[in-house]
C-alpha cells in the first residue's frame, strides 16, 4: 500500500537527529531566520491560504521551552511547549478536523509530529520514578530528571494499535461504536498489550469485540495518529466462521458487509448500508486496498 498516501506520515522536514544532541549546533539554530510553528493550544493555526502558519522565535513565550522539530530549507523549525497545551489533549474536536482540512500532506505530517511532542511535554514536567521535575533534553526529544540521585531518562512514547479487517467468505466484519456519526461503521481496533506481538493483539481484539477467531495475519500499512500519540498498525485476517458474539461495552454493534456494500459506502451512494470512515483514517485506506485486490 506504498502508493497511497496516508494522512499524518510523510513530513518534508529533515528531523536531524544528528542535531538533537549538539547544544552548540542547536543554539545556532535558534536565530532569526529559524521558524516556530504557530499553534493555539493544540490545534494548527491556519494561513489564510490554508496553510500552516510559522513565525519567528521572538513570537514564543521567554520561559516557555522549545522543540525542535527538524529542518527546512537548511532552517531550524520549532514549535513551543506552553501551558495551554496540557488543556487541549484528549480525541480531535471538530474544530481541530476543520483546520487539518486545509492542510497539505506535508503540512498535515508536520503537525502530527508538533501536536504529539507538544501534548506529551505538557504533561510530563515530573519523573516517573521519583516524582521530581524533569527538564527538555536533546532538542525536547527526551526529559531528563532533575534529582541528582535519579537522573532518568524519559522518551516521547508511542502506542501501538491494531486495527483490522476480517474476511470471512468475501465479506468484512465492521464494528462502530457509540460516539461516532450515525451510521459509520469502521475496522476493528485496539492496543497492542505487553507481551504481545501484533498478530497475537490482532487475534485477542477480535475475540473480544466480535466472538471471532482470526487467523493469517497480513500487515498492509501503518499510520501516525497524535490523538495524542498512536501507531495505527493496520491488518488483515481471515476467519473460518461468520459467527459473532458482540462485547457491547466495546462496541455498540458489528456485522458482515459484502463487497458491493462496501464499494457503496466508499463511493458514497445513495442507500449505501453504511457510512466509510474518514479519508484521513487508515482504516478507509485499509477498505481502499481490500477492494482493490
Amino acid at each position: 500500500m506504498t502508493e497511497r498516501t496516508i494522512a499524518f506520515a510523510g513530513a518534508a522536514l529533515d528531523r536531524a537527529d544528528h542535531i538533537r544532541s549538539d547544544a552548540d549546533r542547536l543554539a545556532g539554530l535558534m536565530d532569526w531566520r529559524a521558524r516556530l510553528l504557530k499553534l493555539d493550544g493544540l490545534d494548527p493555526v491556519i494561513t489564510p491560504e490554508g496553510g500552516l502558519e510559522w513565525g519567528t522565535l521572538a513570537d514564543a513565550s521567554p520561559d516557555s521551552d522549545l522543540v525542535f522539530l527538524g529542518l527546512l530549507d537548511g532552517k531550524g523549525c520549532f514549535a513551543e511547549v506552553s501551558g495551554a497545551a496540557s488543556h487541549g489533549a484528549g480525541p480531535p474536536s471538530p474544530r481541530t478536523w476543520s483546520a487539518i482540512a486545509t492542510l497539505g500532506h506535508s503540512d498535515i505530517a508536520t503537525y502530527g509530529t508538533a501536536r504529539s511532542l507538544v501534548d506529551w511535554h505538557a504533561r510530563h514536567g515530573f519523573c516517573a520514578r521519583c516524582g521530581h521535575e524533569t527538564k527538555l533534553a536533546k532538542g525536547g526529544w527526551q526529559r531528563s530528571c532533575t534529582n541528582v540521585t535519579c537522573r532518568a531518562e524519559h522518551f516521547p512514547r508511542v502506542d501501538p494499535v491494531t486495527i483490522m479487517l476480517v474476511e470471512h467468505d468475501g465479506q468484512l466484519l465492521l464494528g462502530r461504536q457509540p460516539r461516532w456519526p450515525e451510521r459509520r461503521f469502521s475496522a476493528l481496533a485496539g492496543f497492542v498489550e505487553p507481551g504481545e506481538s501484533i498478530e497475537e493483539a490482532v487475534a485477542r481484539e477480535v475475540m473480544e469485540e466480535s466472538g471471532v477467531v482470526a487467523r493469517d495475519v497480513q500487515y498492509v500499512a501503518s499510520q501516525p495518529w497524535p490523538f495524542p500519540s498512536s501507531l495505527m498498525i493496520a491488518c488483515h485476517a481471515m476467519a473460518d466462521s461468520a459467527d459473532l458474539t458482540i462485547d457491547y461495552t466495546e462496541l455498540e454493534t458489528a456485522r458482515w458487509f459484502t463487497r458491493d456494500e462496501v464499494l457503496a459506502a466508499m463511493q458514497e451512494r445513495d442507500g449505501a448500508p453504511f457510512i466509510a470512515p474518514p479519508p484521513h483514517a487508515v482504516a478507509y485506506h485499509l477498505l481502499s486496498w481490500w477492494l482493490s485486490r
